[in-house]
């Protein structure tokens, strides 16, 4: 058995595994049955936190309820940062993973600050299929999503699809958004978001997580939505992005991006062997 943190970024929740001293690789459907709400511990993404390839302070790796491992999670990334900063003196850390380097330090608050790295905005780096167009200006013909208007499109350490819309009230999340995450544009999925834009620093905003559904947060969405609002002209250099979980504040700085949210400890447990079992106390986050 291996101890293990519930925790959560605005509702976005995990199981956080430290394998840096004891390696731990649950297979596919250990996750898939571990992340059932019913019969399992629950939760939208299983880490790993690991040693890292290079030098980094260490290496997280995500795996999505459906079992599928995935590159980045920013909500994932400020919980990671808030353990390893509690285990040192340094101001910051650095996270690897697969969707790059994160740099990540306290902002006070109880609040969290991850450097989530430079945006791409070109069709093969998001990536979208080949011949589908205007990454920005992303059309969709079928009768359920031509309504939803274009999607303008990023990768942010993973692939994102942002549509910017009157009203998200009148989206209809559970039918477009796995139509959306499956689409042949693209071939390695994509998470959905659907944004009302409030102001220039202030936006709302729901998203379908790929390999999740829909989600109460979503960081690297929260980034790609600024990323691609202030390519585009209509957002500011820091925005306030509002998720049904909580706000998160996305900061565009030397063409970066810098997310700074909270992060908590729900409860610790131990797990082993696709079973696990609650410790009676939390720990303090």
């Amino acid at each position: 058995m291996i101890p293990f943190r519930k925790m959560n970024g605005l509702g976005n929740d995990f199981a956080v595994v430290d394998a840096r001293t004891e390696p731990f690789t649950p297979t596919s459907e250990e996750v898939k049955a571990l992340g059932d709400r019913a019969t399992g511990i629950g939760f939208d993404q299983f880490i790993i936190i690991a040693e890292p390839p290079a030098g980094e302070t260490a290496l997280m790796r995500i795996i999505n309820a459906d079992g599928g491992e995935v590159e980045s999670c920013g909500n994932a990334a400020r919980c990671v940062a808030a353990i390893l900063l509690d285990e040192r003196s340094e101001p910051e850390v650095t996270i690897a993973s697969a969707g790059g380097p994160m740099r990540a330090w306290r902002a006070g608050g109880g609040r969290i600050s991850v450097d989530m790295g430079t945006p791409r905005f070109g069709a093969a780096d998001i990536p979208l299929a080949e011949g589908a167009g205007d990454p920005q200006a992303l059309a969709f013909s079928e009768p359920e999503l031509a309504g939803l208007g274009p999607a303008a499109c990023a990768n942010v350490g993973n692939p994102h699809a942002v549509f910017f819309v009157p009203s998200i009230a009148a989206v209809d999340l559970a039918t477009v958004g796995p139509m959306l995450e499956h689409h042949p544009v693209f071939p390695a999925r994509a998470n959905i978001s659907f944004v009302e834009v409030l102001s220039p620093g202030h936006v709302r905003a729901v998203v379908h997580e790929r390999g999740v559904g829909p989600t109460r947060a979503c960081g690297t969405a929260a980034c790609a939505i600024a990323a691609v609002g202030h390519h585009m002209g209509r957002l500011a250099g820091e925005v306030t992005v509002e998720l049904p979980g909580g706000p998160l504040t996305i900061g565009l700085e030397g063409g970066r991006i810098v997310m700074t949210g909270p992060y908590e400890v729900d409860w610790t447990g131990m797990l082993g062997d696709g079973v696990y079992t609650r410790d009676p106390e939390p720990i303090n986050g």
